[in-house]
């Protein structure tokens, strides 16, 4: 049943992309149809139109073999090995560099949400409370 519940939420989640897509042709938009799925689906949580229990599951799955999809680029670069020249160690500090800065930037928000949402939380216990 699980199994089915995730396969599902995938759906969910490839049906957004889809209309993101369906959305690009439709308007002529220079964005890619994946931006724009993602754009409706933030959206969506955002404006709780999409609950987070309709594609987290299946979200969670996706992410948590991710890094699957990235093996078969990183073993093409052996193909071309001007890249690991000179101007390869510049690509790849820059990689580096724009990895770094926005693992930084994704943990410091997440903080603020959580400090947001902590306060929250304290906020609803007075107002119970009362």
């Amino acid at each position: 049943m699980k199994f089915l519940r995730i396969m599902l939420q995938i759906a969910i989640i490839f049906i957004i992309y889809y209309i993101g897509v369906a959305l690009r042709d439709l308007l002529h938009l220079p964005i890619p149809g994946s931006i724009l799925g993602l754009i409706l689906l933030f959206v969506g949580l955002t404006l709780n139109i999409i609950p987070v229990r309709w594609i987290q599951e299946g979200a969670g799955f996706i992410l948590a073999y991710l890094p699957l999809f990235f093996i078969p680029a990183t073993v093409g670069v052996i193909n071309y090995p001007s890249l690991l020249s000179w101007s390869g160690a510049l690509i790849v500090l820059v990689v580096v560099l724009s990895s770094l800065i926005t693992m930084a930037a994704a943990g410091t928000v997440s903080q603020l949400f959580q400090i947001k949402r902590k306060g929250e939380g304290e906020w609803n216990k007075k107002s119970m409370s009362s």
